[in-house]
């Protein structure tokens, strides 16, 4: 759940669509979406390609949004 929540705030964050992540992490776009809902356990290698698809890290994926980022989510 937290990786589905960062993955939609980063990329909305970015003005990207799940297309344009699907396209750059070399995935399917159902793929992307279903993870976005937190429908798929995810890989290790899938994350990776999420991270650079959005161009930040695997921890910041991973992470709990700070404090001031979760009042306003």
């Amino acid at each position: 759940m937290l990786f589905a929540a960062n993955m939609r705030r980063i990329r909305l964050s970015k003005s990207l669509t799940q297309e344009e992540v699907a396209f750059r992490a070399s995935l399917h776009t159902n793929y992307i979406s279903s993870v976005e809902r937190a429908e798929r356990n995810i890989s290790i290698c899938n994350i990776a390609k999420i991270a650079l698809a959005l161009d930040v890290s695997m921890p910041e994926m991973l992470s709990p949004l700070p404090a001031a980022d979760s009042k306003s989510a």
